[in-house]
């Protein structure tokens, strides 16, 4: 927040919101730069611009003056900043200190702290979002749970079957098969018969867990085993049970209070689907099969019917065309899919690929689910960067607006906890801590998904126990890779620091499948293995299950963890420590990458809220470890 002594701060009706740049439209935020006179500018300058607009200067006055320092103040009124007929916007600024032909401009590092700077650079975010912006106030609470369903549990109950798919019978040591090389063509029609069935057979062992949320990958009817190639979005598919199956957990779940939310896979279908129909399976007149088809026009052909825009070039997943209305409102209509799962009871929907979602589409989906709902749905987008200004396909997106999404999925805290544990990078953590708290509004960043493993990413006890090397081999090799023994007790040490750092900082955990029980596998598809519930007593398994079940037990029950305040308390090359507030309690986490016991200037008598052990001083910390402290007596750390 400063440099060469330049110190910012920012209030908002009298609360210091220094740390934040996301206000609602109607905010007025006074800005207070303090300005060392050894600097010697004789004015400063805000410099500022609509993204997209060019540069507006506002001279900042002199607040008030010491022998010190010099207080310049400027007040920034979001609906003066905001066109009258627009409720939101997004906005950078810098500053600049005027000397004559020696200027000096802040270079903003992650949208807090900054440097001064001979020459323009990174300037400050500031996103303006609608006033009626609202997340669910159950999203955040507890963790989330997501399920790879033909992975997680063969249930009882009854399943379809198909000619053309394969059951492989083996769960305990079966490898899901591959291609040859990534990115090669592979049918992915061999199936382990995991079914919504056995997810509902085990929502003890998830309640055990702390879930609240489970998030499932796709589960409407279609070819393969993933479901990411729609078939048919009105029906679950019968290898997972069908509707009864889905029916059934939605109650077993609400009994636990637990909420469902569902894979949304919007921007494209696959080509074996009712509305495409390439391979004449089913019954209604496909797009590909006639240019009268009523669903002709929801795709777009270049050369008809085999030159088509599908996703990623990939011609089993065409690309369906949100431009023709009729398509779009079969999604988003009063009978449209987005509402017909809402009044089945869901929790709300995490839409696949977003990037590639219209910004029309985007808004007509969540107004749909809103108003279903009664705003008590979420809406959560698969964003791989900050979506606060995320440019996607050289186009802006305004995702955190207002009016399109509730949450991301947090890829930015994954690759910041993952380079803090591989690389012992403190500091890059704590800029990606930094840039994400201040970019996003308050109630977006506590429903936030933070995530350290998904379908899409090698598991995390695999990445942190192997080299890059180990990892860069062909998918022959990957499927009978596994750690020694001593990779592997290495790496769950690990495993357990950054389990602890994606519980505890703001947003809610998203924890896949598996990585509760060490389960390892390397890229797509190998990081989608079965369940190993045959193993779930190895005492090396139960260990882990057993830290995550206390993790889980401090997300449902410590008030700081449910929408607590977040600071930054200190951070070195290789250790860091932050506080979670909220209810008159407080938490204090520290996580240290040194290969040395470190002493922390964190002061106080505490409880490690992970082992139950008191201490008090100076705290110090081994190599390799993570608390989570506690004050006695609930006062401040």
């Amino acid at each position: 927040m400063q440099s060469n002594g330049v110190r910012m701060y920012k209030y908002c009706k009298g609360a210091d919101v220094t740390r934040k740049s996301a206000f609602a439209y109607g905010a007025v935020i006074e800005v207070f730069l303090h300005v060392p006179r050894t600097l010697g500018e004789s004015g400063v300058v805000l410099r500022g611009n609509r993204d997209g607009c060019g540069d507006y200067d506002v001279p900042m006055t002199v607040y008030t003056q010491n022998e010190t320092d010099t207080v310049y103040s400027v007040e920034l009124d979001t609906k003066a900043l905001c066109c009258p007929e627009q409720l939101s916007g997004l906005f950078y600024y810098e500053f600049l200190f005027l000397k004559g032909f020696d200027t000096m401009f802040t270079e903003s590092i992650n949208n807090v702290d900054f440097y001064l700077s001979r020459s323009s650079g990174a300037r400050f975010r500031l996103l303006i979002f609608e006033n009626t912006y609202h997340t669910p106030s159950w999203f955040g609470k507890g963790v989330m749970y997501h399920i790879f369903v033909d992975r997680f549990c063969r249930g009882q109950g009854p399943v379809g079957t198909r000619d053309d798919a394969e059951i492989d019978p083996d769960w305990e040591n079966g490898v899901p098969q591959y291609a040859p090389y990534p990115g090669a063509p592979v049918s992915n029609n061999v199936f382990f018969g995991g079914n919504l069935w056995g997810v509902a057979e085990k929502l003890d062992y998830l309640e055990s867990l702390g879930v609240k949320v489970i998030y499932l990958s796709p589960i409407f009817k279609a070819y393969s085993n993933h479901k990411y190639d729609t078939g048919d979005y009105e029906h679950v598919d019968p290898m997972f049970g069908g509707d009864d199956a889905f029916k059934h957990l939605l109650a077993q779940a609400r009994k636990k209070g637990m909420r469902v939310v569902l894979d949304g896979v919007f921007n494209h279908t696959g080509d074996d689907s009712r509305y495409f129909n390439r391979y004449g399976k089913y019954k209604e007149l496909g797009a590909y099969q006639s240019p009268t088809s009523p669903y002709a026009d929801w795709y777009s052909f270049r050369s008809y019917p085999d030159e088509y825009d599908s996703w990623w070039g990939i011609p089993i997943l065409p690309r369906l065309n949100h431009t023709t209305e009729s398509c779009r409102k079969y999604f988003t209509g009063e009978q449209g899919i987005a509402r017909k799962y809402v009044k089945m009871g869901i929790g709300g929907w995490r839409l696949d690929v977003a990037d590639e979602l219209s910004n029309e589409f985007l808004d007509e989906f969540r107004a749909a689910v809103k108003d279903e709902s009664d705003g008590e749905c979420v809406v959560i987008g698969e964003v791989w960067e900050n979506a606060a200004d995320k440019i996607a396909y050289s186009k802006r997106r305004r995702y955190l607006s207002g009016k399109q999404l509730d949450s991301v999925m947090n890829y930015p805290v994954r690759n910041g906890i993952l380079d803090f544990i591989r690389y012992r990078d403190a500091e890059g953590l704590y800029h990606v801590l930094t840039e994400l708290y201040s970019s996003y509004p308050e109630e977006v960043c506590h429903a936030l998904m933070n995530l350290v493993g998904t379908h899409d990413t090698e598991r995390i006890i695999t990445m942190l126990g192997s080299s890059e090397e180990d990892l860069d081999k062909s998918n022959d090799s990957l499927a009978a890779y596994r750690l020694s023994a001593e990779k592997r007790a290495e790496a769950m040490n690990l495993v357990k620091i950054a389990a602890a750092l994606q519980y505890t900082v703001f947003g809610i955990p998203s924890l896949y499948y598996g990585d509760e029980l060490g389960l390892e596998g390397a890229r797509d598809p190998f990081c989608r293995m079965p369940m190993p519930w045959h193993d779930v007593d190895d005492p090396v398994r139960a260990e882990l299950l057993a830290y995550y079940q206390k993790l889980g037990e401090l997300r449902t029950t410590h008030p700081a963890l449910d929408g607590g305040s977040f600071e930054f308390l200190y951070h070195d090359e290789s250790s860091i420590a932050f506080a979670r507030r909220a209810g008159g309690r407080e938490i204090v986490v520290v996580a240290s990458r040194h290969e040395q016991t470190v002493t922390l200037p964190i002061k106080g008598e505490f409880e490690d809220l992970l082992c139950g052990t008191r201490g008090s001083g100076a705290l110090r910390i081994e190599p390799d470890s993570v608390l989570i402290l506690e004050r006695i007596g609930g006062q401040s750390i």
